[in-house]
């Protein structure tokens, strides 16, 4: 966790105050009044976006100085946002909620990645919501953002698999100018995920 404070701790916003464009773009697929689990939610600008909206948010992140970061900004909006201090391999996937939302968080190698992907679909409710936003391996052309590691992105046919038996309303590979603070700032090379699990 130290990597992450510190990264953190620098002036301003990392990934800035704003959502992701994805959200902006998807957030009228959730039902009124959702319960929603934002996984490594980093400073917050994803969490307190959709409580603005309505929906009752659950956050974590490991690291407390964006967990910080995360309040003063839920603060500054007039949002309230359930925020807790957890690793992924910490939090209590047994906790239910009707849309999981996982934004960049692709800091997890392939055996993580498919532990964490197994932990967000066990906690979707029925018919809940899985939203997925990432890079794709030709981001490494880019050097915008991500992990700088090919095997820790995502590809259509990798989460095709993984959430099989998922009603797909969404699955898209682009490329796109993104302006979201200095941690993701330029041309990337783009995925979205939306699926519905089986009742």
């Amino acid at each position: 966790m130290d990597k992450w404070d510190r990264r953190y701790s620098l002036p301003g916003y990392q990934f800035g105050k704003e959502p992701a464009e994805f959200l902006k773009r998807t957030a009228g697929l959730l039902p009124k009044k959702s319960r929603v689990l934002c996984v490594a939610d980093g400073e917050g600008r994803n969490s307190v976006y959709l409580a603005s909206l309505g929906h009752d948010v659950t956050a974590f992140d490991a690291s407390g100085v964006a967990l910080a970061k995360s309040l003063d900004l839920a603060a500054e909006r007039g949002a309230e946002v359930e925020f807790n201090l957890s690793g992924v391999e910490d939090w209590d996937w047994s906790r239910k909620f009707d849309v999981v939302v996982g934004v960049f968080i692709q800091f997890a190698g392939p055996v993580l990645q498919k532990q964490m992907f197994d932990w967000m679909r066990g906690a979707l409710v029925p018919a809940g919501l899985l939203m997925l936003h990432g890079y794709v391996p030709r981001q490494l052309n880019y050097n915008t953002g991500g992990p700088g590691v090919a095997e820790n992105m995502y590809t259509k046919a990798l989460l095709s698999d993984a959430f099989k038996g998922f009603e797909v309303l969404l699955l898209e590979d682009y490329d796109a100018e993104i302006d979201e603070g200095p941690g993701h700032s330029g041309r990337s090379a783009l995925i979205d995920f939306v699926g519905r699990k089986p009742i």
